[in-house]
């Protein structure tokens, strides 16, 4: 029992330190299998794509389902109520693209005036700086409830279909307008945004990369109709976020609500020879 509190107790912890300015993202090792073959999947939390695991809890979990197809699994029923896995299988995939949905249960944080005004400038929410501001409240803590909105794509059988672009109905979504397995280094991937299902316009995202090292960071702001695109020059993970930001409602123990979107895909990967 006290490993279980104390597996929660991490867990937590893991949350409140990626309140700002720190990514939340999924991989999956390999992120293109066999048909038929399994999948591990992994929760991160860190920056510039350098993350330390972070588990999957039932207590922190809203949702979470595995898109294939025409079919949709309800992967919560198989997180442990009192713990965390460190990682999640996904045995036996069809060939085929597979999408993975995750949603966080909201979480509260609280940041200093100066804490929380630089990552909100870094994240592109400068007009909740004016709020603040215009409402006298710039000197005061920056109160925030936060929700994560992940999701990963991977492959099997070397084949992929249009699981790819699945609404998955999160509060913050970020939904690829082609196929990212038919992209190549140096092509470009088009995307939109969505907040409650509706386009969301001028959003800052940020397209990342790791190679050999060195981490690549892109931004891009989403026009009018929430779309945008952004140039995959390497092979490999590719990382989108973003992070949208609205006055909380029904709580007094924050005055923002904040949600964090992400997408995760490989680039140019090729399926194992059968």
């Amino acid at each position: 029992m006290k490993r279980s509190v104390f597996l929660l107790g991490l867990l937590a912890a893991f949350f409140s330190a990626a309140a700002w300015a720190h990514e939340f993202w999924m991989e999956s090792q390999p992120a293109v299998v066999q048909a038929g073959g399994s999948a591990l999947l992994k929760l991160e939390v860190g920056e510039y794509f350098e993350g330390s695991q972070a588990g999957f809890s039932g207590t922190h979990t809203a949702a979470m389902r595995h898109y294939h197809g025409d079919e949709t699994d309800d992967l919560v029923k198989r997180l442990p109520a009192d713990g965390t896995l460190p990682v999640f299988g996904l045995p036996a995939l069809q060939p085929g693209t597979h999408l993975i949905a995750y949603d966080s249960q909201p979480s509260l944080i609280t940041l200093a005036p100066d804490k929380f005004h630089a990552y909100l400038h870094d994240e592109g929410l400068d007009a909740i700086i004016r709020q603040r501001e215009a409402s006298g409240t710039a000197a005061l803590p920056g109160r925030e409830r936060y929700r994560r909105n992940v999701k990963h794509l991977l492959r099997a059988g070397g084949q992929s279909d249009a699981t790819y672009a699945v609404r998955a109905g999160q509060r913050l979504e970020i939904v690829p307008l082609s196929d990212p397995y038919a992209k190549r280094p140096g092509d470009t991937l088009a995307f939109q945004l969505l907040f409650d299902g509706r386009p969301l316009a001028g959003a800052l995202v940020k397209a990342w990369h790791k190679r050999s090292g060195q981490t690549t960071l892109a931004r891009v702001r989403t026009d009018q109709g929430g779309k945008a695109a952004v140039n995959l020059p390497y092979a490999g993970v590719w990382m989108l976020s973003v992070v949208h930001m609205i006055k909380a409602v029904d709580t007094k123990e924050a005055d923002w609500d904040s949600f964090w979107g992400n997408l995760t895909f490989s680039l140019g990967g090729q399926a194992p020879a059968q």
